[in-house]
């Protein structure tokens, strides 16, 4: 892993959500984001774009909700319904989601 500048490092240490959020049109379908406004007015304004309404199932704050986001994309992958949906229990992903959060980040340093 090549070293990071501390610019980089800061930039990526940025407080938001990760939110589990089901949609009015799917059963068993969930969608996983990340944002930093408040969950409730990002499941609005994903609701806004679309027919149906995304209702927030679980949201926790974390340190780079970009990163926890992706990393459950990856986990899920083989759940993949389409894009950022997947066919899994949206209590199963908060547990991951949880999971995800508690790990404890390593840096590499020379």
């Amino acid at each position: 892993m090549k070293n990071k500048t501390l610019t980089a490092i800061k930039k990526e240490q940025a407080y938001g959500y990760v939110c589990v959020m089901t949609h009015s049109f799917f059963n068993n379908i969930i969608k996983v984001g990340s944002t930093t406004l408040d969950p409730k007015l990002y499941a609005l304004a994903l609701s806004e774009k679309t027919p149906g309404e995304y209702k927030i199932f679980f949201s926790l704050n974390c340190l780079n909700p970009n990163k926890v986001e992706e990393s459950i994309h990856k986990q899920l992958h083989s759940k993949e319904y389409i894009n950022d949906f997947y066919q899994v229990p949206a209590k199963r992903v908060a547990c991951i989601l949880q999971r995800e959060v508690l790990k404890i980040p390593s840096v590499e340093i020379d």
